[in-house]
């Protein structure tokens, strides 16, 4: 964060304060002069949200809700003045990236807004459950899925990993191999096939009668899948199968998955939904 400090004012010390409710926290400020004659005070710390479960974590716990923030500056004669934080502006440019993205650790979201009186606010929003897309791998022989469970309302192994049709609802169970709260799996490939004729698959974590699509949310990647580019494969499977296999992400992030037997005739069959 950088803030212009007000006029010629001969600073001691600055600090910028975090309010909510009786809640308070407080980030040194440094002044640094600039070459105009104006002074900038700055700061960088990390942001987490309270419940994250993280003692002794650096950066600021903050709890869900808005946060007013305000300067508070100490003057050379030992004066203390205090001032609110201007909004803003926010760059409404349809860039590559988005002006604010959640954290990519515990998917807590942080953003700053305009109060009703023009003054900035900070606003925390608690994780909420999902299954979050780390990567997927590849393989002449297989598709592996990497991942995590955020914020889960149950213990991760009782989640299963599954392929869904579209169109059908039609659903394989892949084994799902946990380690805390992150997955690994195969797709569940030789059950997703039906002939030359190309299906069309969701891939998600359920829970009873939860079902959490597994997405690349926890980014700020304005274009996930324009950005996220993979190509088909040719995948053997056990019994000696040849399938051809597109898994890619959606325009929403989600992991989805094409794929049928393979045959040199019919490389450029049409997809069907």
């Amino acid at each position: 964060m950088a803030l212009l400090a007000p006029g010629a004012l001969g600073i001691a010390s600055a600090g910028l304060e975090l309010v909510r409710g009786g809640r308070r926290h407080r980030i040194e400020l440094e002044s640094e002069p600039q070459s105009d004659g104006t002074r900038l005070l700055t700061a960088t710390t990390a942001l987490r949200y309270a419940a994250d479960g993280e003692s002794g974590a650096p950066g600021i716990a903050l709890s869900g809700g808005l946060w007013r923030m305000s300067v508070v500056i100490v003057g050379e004669d030992g004066r203390e003045m205090r001032a609110g934080v201007a909004a803003p502006v926010v760059d409404t440019t349809d860039g590559p990236t988005l002006p604010v993205s959640p954290s990519p650790v515990g998917g807590a979201q942080f953003r700053l807004m305009r109060s009703v009186d023009g003054l900035a606010v900070l606003k925390v929003r608690a994780p909420v459950q999902q299954a979050e897309l780390d990567s997927f791998d590849l393989r002449w022989d297989r598709v592996t899925v990497h991942g995590r469970l955020i914020a889960p309302q149950a213990p991760p192994s009782s989640y299963t990993a599954q392929a869904v049709r579209r169109g059908s609802g039609t659903v394989v169970e892949a084994h799902t191999e946990w380690q805390g709260n992150a997955f690994t799996f195969d797709l569940p490939l030789s059950g997703m096939v039906s002939g030359r004729r190309t299906l069309r698959w969701d891939v998600q974590l359920q829970h009873g009668r939860t079902r959490l699509k597994i997405a690349r949310r926890l980014t700020d990647v304005r274009r996930r899948h324009q950005v996220i580019r993979t190509s088909f494969r040719i995948i053997a499977l056990e019994n000696g199968s040849l399938l051809r296999v597109h898994a890619y992400v959606t325009s929403a992030g989600a992991l989805a998955v094409s794929c049928a037997e393979f045959e040199g005739a019919h490389d450029g069959a049409k997809e069907v939904a």
